[in-house]
């Protein structure tokens, strides 16, 4: 039996069961950083090295960084959940607070990051209210935190951790 997608919402809502990781999609826009958080984001091909991710095309940010053809793709851990949230947000300074160094591109690589890949476009194509974007990946740059941490994760529309919910309980 299969169900008749009625609104957008019963899609989103069915969307949620599969758990994704959070990224910052980051680059430097006349010197300034730029970035937004995604979380459609998925490994492609290892020869050649591709990664991809999906971008609103309502995004006042990828528009910024595209033409320049580079970015970094930070991937997000556990402990920056207010970094994915204000990433998420508009009419915020986004990189308050935030640690970051320029990678080999010149592009933000945040220390806080579990991982920052540093990639070129490759592709992009038109998907209905998104951009797919295919990325080649170009470097990857272990960040000054990188070590035995969790990534940040969305579930069902709320931010998860691998901890189970004892082991969270336990370390508070």
């Amino acid at each position: 039996m299969s169900i008749t997608i009625q609104d957008s919402r019963q899609l989103r809502d069915a969307f949620g069961n599969y758990a994704s990781g959070l990224t910052v999609i980051a680059g430097l826009v006349d010197g300034a950083p730029v970035g937004f958080t995604c979380q459609s984001f998925c490994s492609v091909s290892l020869d050649p090295p591709l990664i991809s991710f999906c971008v609103m095309k309502t995004s006042s940010s990828w528009p910024k960084i595209r033409p320049a053809n580079q970015f970094t793709v930070n991937i997000l851990s556990a402990d920056q959940l207010e970094t994915s949230r204000n990433f998420g947000r508009s009419g915020i300074d986004r990189w308050a607070g935030v640690h970051w160094e320029s990678s080999k591109q010149g592009h933000p690589v945040m220390r806080e990051a579990l991982l920052c890949l540093d990639c070129s476009l490759y592709k992009e194509h038109e998907a209905g209210d998104h951009w797919l974007i295919l990325a080649r990946v170009e470097h990857i740059v272990p960040t000054q935190q990188n070590g035995d941490r969790e990534p940040l994760l969305f579930y069902k529309g709320q931010y998860r951790s691998l901890t189970a919910p004892e082991k969270r309980q336990a370390a508070c």
